[in-house]
């Protein structure tokens, strides 16, 4: 409301009141998802399984993209809240906010676990902290007359439109509505959490439910009336929509939080309580970030197992954390932050599309569930729970899916788009990957009866590719004795007359037991000789098998491997699309992969567990 000037904040109360009727609307719809579904499987569970795997996958997409801006906001939002007692981190917000992102995901990598009591102190501070802003803040006002003004109360703001009336100032009230729903963010973590909680786990996660909405109800409707009562200003755009004497405060001017603003007119600023309360509250906004590395790896490694996504997401680390889900999350999030200058105002307008889409789907599967029960049930006590149930998630999800049509018409073009683009490029990589997975599984799967590939080979016939001999050639032709192959030969290609006459007169003076067989190649290519001459046995007996040899160096650091294996690498990636053929590689281990070895077991020991 802050854009459409001084004279529309008569409104805020009424939007304030609208959000608090969609915040208990969305708490009491959640409380009946976790009694129904107290599995942990959240909005995607409940949506595959009473809606189908598309409305499955669109909630699954909502919550990747939410979960990457839920780390985003939070850890952009809290250097914002700290900035605001201590100038130089919001000086550097974009290298601030990437270094806090930077420390959770090694914390989390580690494999910490997060402890109730320790985890909960910022969480107390911060509750017990606004409550005394609250309290105080209406005995100054109320009980001393104390004229409290916000740093910002001295600027006017800009108006969007001259004279608002009719479809522009609800258009105008409606976007204020949208971004007021910001408050319900985080909800669905719960339902998402509910295997966390002590016996009874579907009771203790509605409780917790029920006390967090009205912690944040109450919370809120302080806050926004302390912020009117200081006359506190908060723009979208500050550096055009904040005007000081007539004069846009411009790019240089920093926006400092509503709840700081307010801190800093009732505490005073620098105070004891407003430093604490700064701190918290970005301490309370890093462990908010912190619950989507919980949420985010795990719901990858879910889609992971169902074959929506790639399979290395479903596999845990050294310390049993999932990895790839932890950095992918934290890849993503620093590039958002960068992209947005760690700015929770514009971000925000990102996130809240995909709460809503969740939302939405969740309470409409609910019904469902809801009605497939009411079905079969006969018992008259339990027909009335499951009515008074479907009747609480069907308002829910009208609610909800009228908030998600407010948000998309106000907020699309102020980046409610990007989410969406965000959400379509989720779900149709997740559906290709799917496609993919099937596939492969068809293509792979062994038929009851006898098959081509079961049938064994009448003859194998191995051949070690050699340059010259050296130990790795000697030992790959050891081993391929070993194979008792039909036929054995060694295979060697000219590109240099002297050194293939030199190859010959070694191998005789040797007298290797192994006939030597020499390709030409007049433009000195190594690869296509040898897969011709490879495919060549093949076509004249389709019944065989070809077994390549390769010998390989192995070291160990990666700029020696841009000096070896080249040639060997090329070629088996050419020999693993030739039908028919085997291809192995004999490692010779040189003193430098030793000593990476040691390096790798001293890691090892490092990262174990305990």
């Amino acid at each position: 409301l802050s854009i459409a000037g001084v004279s529309a904040y008569h409104f805020s109360p009424w939007i304030a009141l609208a959000v608090v009727v969609l915040m208990f609307t969305v708490v009491a719809s959640y409380r009946q998802n976790v009694h129904a579904y107290p599995s942990g499987g959240g909005d995607y569970e409940v949506a595959t399984t009473n809606l189908g795997p598309k409305a499955g996958l669109t909630v699954a997409s909502a919550l990747l993209v939410d979960y990457v801006l839920t780390v985003a906001v939070s850890i952009s939002s809290g250097i914002e809240n700290l900035g605001s007692a201590v100038p130089f981190v919001v000086e550097h917000k974009v290298e601030c906010a990437a270094a806090v992102i930077l420390l959770l995901t090694v914390m989390n990598l580690r494999g910490v676990r997060e402890s109730g009591s320790l985890f909960a102190i910022p969480t107390y501070v911060f509750v017990a902290g606004v409550f005394i802003m609250i309290a105080w803040g209406a005995f100054r006002g109320l009980v001393l007359d104390d004229t409290m003004r916000a740093p910002t109360a001295s600027y006017e703001i800009k108006p969007e439109h001259e004279g608002l009336a009719g479809f522009a100032m609800v258009f105008l009230l409606l976007r204020a509505f949208s971004s007021g729903c910001a408050a319900l963010t985080g909800v669905e973590a719960i339902s998402n959490g509910v295997p966390a909680f002590r016996k009874p786990k579907s009771k203790n996660a509605a409780t917790t439910l029920a006390m967090m909405g009205l912690l944040a109800v109450t919370m809120f409707c302080g806050i926004i009336g302390l912020a009117m009562a200081t006359k506190v200003r908060m723009a979208e755009n500050p550096a055009v929509d904040l005007v000081k004497d007539g004069v846009a405060v411009g790019s240089g001017y920093v926006q400092n939080p509503v709840i700081t603003q307010v801190a800093e007119a009732v505490f005073g600023k620098g105070s004891f309580f407003f430093i604490v309360l700064a701190a918290a509250t970005a301490l309370v906004l890093f462990l908010a970030a912190n619950t989507a590395y919980n949420g985010f790896p795990v719901l990858g490694s879910i889609l992971a197992q169902d074959r929506y996504l790639p399979r290395q997401l479903h596999t845990r680390g050294d310390r049993l954390a999932f990895s790839n889900g932890i950095v992918l999350l934290a890849g993503a999030a620093v590039l958002l932050v960068w992209i947005y200058g760690a700015d929770s105002t514009r971000l925000i307008q990102l996130y809240i599309v995909g709460v809503f889409v969740s939302f939405t789907l969740s309470q409409i599967g609910m019904v469902r569930h809801w009605n497939r029960l009411l079905a079969t049930e006969k018992d008259m006590a339990q027909r009335r729970h499951m009515v008074r149930s479907r009747a609480i998630n069907t308002f829910g999800a009208f609610f909800t899916g009228l908030v998600l049509v407010v948000v998309l018409v106000t907020k699309f073009t102020h980046g409610a788009w990007v989410a969406l683009l965000g959400m379509v490029i989720f779900y149709v990589t997740m559906t290709a990957i799917r496609r993919h997975y099937d596939h492969v599984f068809d293509e792979l799967s062994a038929p009851e009866g006898p098959s081509d590939d079961s049938v064994r080979p009448s003859r194998v016939h191995s051949v070690v590719l050699v340059s010259k001999i050296h130990r790795p050639a000697l030992r790959a032709l050891a081993y391929a004795k070993l194979l008792r192959s039909d036929t054995l030969e060694a295979l060697s290609v000219n590109v240099d007359p002297a050194e293939t006459k030199a190859l010959r007169e070694e191998w005789e003076r040797r007298g290797i037991d192994v006939p030597l067989k020499v390709l030409d190649s007049p433009y000195r290519e190594i690869t296509r000789p040898i897969i011709e001459y490879v495919k060549g046995l093949r076509k004249e007996s389709p019944r065989d098998a070809v077994s390549v040899i390769i010998p390989e160096y192995v070291v160990g650091h990666w700029y020696e491997h841009l000096l070896h294996n080249q040639s060997a690498l090329r070629l088996k990636g050419r020999l693993l699309f030739t039908p028919g053929i085997m291809v192995t590689s004999v490692p010779y281990q040189l003193q430098s992969s030793e000593a990476a070895k040691v390096r790798a077991r001293k890691r090892g020991e490092w990262n174990a567990p305990g």
